[in-house]
């Protein structure tokens, strides 16, 4: 069956504000078996908005529409669609009773105005909102059954999850084709080179396609696969990813698409090991990336920011002729600082990060994009250094900080 999406509002038509709605009704409906032809936006204009309308009930089987529910008056969605299927709005005494109810539940007082989100078109079915105010609803125009929920993307996902795809299942009956995708990210290759390196591989299995997401700095790879034959599909989606992984090597992170801070939190819970971080350059942010994991207290002990060469002295410890040595910015500086991290944390790893980030600080020999990694195990001191040509402060940090945690995923492996 073929899927189109569309959004309302002028936030969205003008840029202001990013349509991230649409990306993941997509992703929902391309996994449940729809094919998403089109995506569509459109501005707070009744007259465009019911037009459009019009155009997709002629051409799609399902549509999604988001935005333009709510209680003001540019929201003008509900209207729009009953212009688009002649038909008239009524009162709808359910969706009046749900929205008093959010209100009581919370102890606030109604806005009169609420009231225009229970008019429905006549011929509609309610979708209630279990998480806001603006109820959905679903009703057929032309030839495609259309779904309106609301624009914020909690309440979206939630009333897609909830009522949408029971409905889609329906409407499928027997005649649903199965739709898998199986999402590997990678690090360490730009796209191109992943492309190239897997056309060869997605050319050896007819009915996968391929799909490829930046996600700066990781690569994100789809494998689609659709049919009428479960068990078919589903094993020539297994093939390919075990070809594709084998292609990809030690670059493959995950085949859930994880990233690169949650792939290194699973690996030091499977090896029942801790991590302790010092860093510099990076600010913060491998911390950071650790700490948004829930759970990381079970591995991650202690964090560093150590910025100055006087903090790594005195508060790691690192020698203060190690730096005079070889300077802030080297393998044996970042080798001290995961030593230092690893000691007083009583970690079983100790990860570290020194580099010129940029705009300005580059030297010769260490131009802007330097990053030095120290790894310290059980067993022995590594050092890395690397080069990033990115020109851009924040994307250098970025890299820098999955880099060095690269490190530690590839130690663990």
């Amino acid at each position: 069956m073929i899927a189109e999406i569309l959004s309302t509002g002028d936030e969205i038509r003008s840029g202001a504000l990013v349509d991230s709605n649409s990306a993941h009704i997509a992703e929902v409906l391309e996994e449940v078996g729809l094919e998403v032809t089109r995506h569509s936006t459109v501005g707070d204009d009744l007259n465009a908005i019911s037009s459009i309308i019009k155009e997709i009930g002629a051409r799609a089987d399902v549509a999604v529409v988001t935005g333009g529910l709510g209680p003001t008056t540019d929201d003008l969605t509900t209207e729009a669609a009953a212009m688009a299927a002649d038909t008239e709005l009524y009162e709808d005494k359910a969706a009046l009773l749900s929205i008093e109810n959010f209100f009581k539940k919370r102890q606030r007082l109604m806005n009169p105005l609420n009231k225009k989100q229970a008019l429905l078109p006549k011929g509609s079915k309610c979708l209630e909102n279990p998480a806001g105010t603006a109820p959905g609803f679903a009703i057929r125009i032309g030839n495609c059954l259309f779904f309106f929920l609301p624009g914020v993307p909690s309440e979206m996902k939630k009333m897609l999850s909830e009522k949408v795809l029971p409905e889609i299942a329906v409407l499928w009956g027997g005649a649903r084709e199965y739709s898998f995708v199986r999402s590997i990210s990678t690090f360490g290759l730009t796209e191109a080179a992943v492309n190239e390196n897997l056309m060869s591989v997605i050319d050896a299995y007819p009915g996968i396609r391929l799909g490829l997401r930046a996600t700066f700095p990781e690569i994100h790879v789809k494998l689609y696969a659709r049919g009428k034959d479960e068990k078919k599909i589903l094993e020539l989606l297994e093939r390919a990813t075990g070809s594709v992984l084998t292609k990809l090597g030690n670059r493959a992170l995950s085949t859930k698409g994880e990233p690169m801070e949650l792939v290194v939190g699973n690996l030091l819970k499977t090896k029942k090991s801790t991590l302790a971080v010092a860093e510099s350059c990076t600010g913060g942010l491998v911390s950071n990336m650790l700490t948004n994991i829930s759970g990381s207290s079970d591995y991650f002990l202690f964090s560093g920011i150590t910025y100055s060469n006087d903090s790594k002295v005195k508060l790691l410890g690192v020698q203060q002729a190690v730096i005079d040595k070889y300077g802030a910015v080297h393998e044996e500086t970042a080798k001290e600082m995961a030593v230092c991290a690893r000691r007083i944390a009583g970690a079983t790893y100790g990860l570290s990060t020194s580099g010129i980030a940029g705009p300005a600080g580059g030297m010769e020999g260490k131009p802007i994009g330097t990053i030095c990694i120290g790894l310290a195990t059980p067993v022995e001191v590594k050092g890395f250094r690397f080069v990033f040509q990115f020109g851009d402060r924040l994307m250098n940090k970025k890299v820098f900080a999955v880099t060095a945690l690269d490190q530690l995923r590839r130690e663990l492996l």
